[in-house]
């Protein structure tokens, strides 16, 4: 939990989340997804800067979450990714 000190601020948690970055071959840029959080979905026109729009939106997301007393999904497992070739 990160804590400035501040008095009256909200201590605010920490969260990981796996995020997936498809890459768009026809127009460029990376589409954004998060698995742990339904819906939660960016873009940006590079990978630093698909990255930052996925902080952004992962960040509203939860805060969207909290603000409607709704749980915030946590990750226990993530995802993998592999490779696999297959004859049809």
């Amino acid at each position: 939990m990160v804590n400035d000190g501040a008095k009256g601020e909200k201590a605010m948690s920490e969260y990981r989340h796996t995020i997936i970055l498809d890459p768009d071959p026809d127009e460029g840029g990376y589409t954004v997804t998060v698995p742990a959080l339904s819906g939660c979905v960016t873009q940006g026109e590079s990978i630093e800067e698909a990255i930052a729009m996925a902080k952004d939106a992962i960040r509203l997301y939860i805060e969207s979450l909290i603000a409607d007393g709704e749980p915030v999904p946590q990750e226990r497992e993530h995802p993998q990714a592999i490779i696999i070739n297959v004859a049809a």
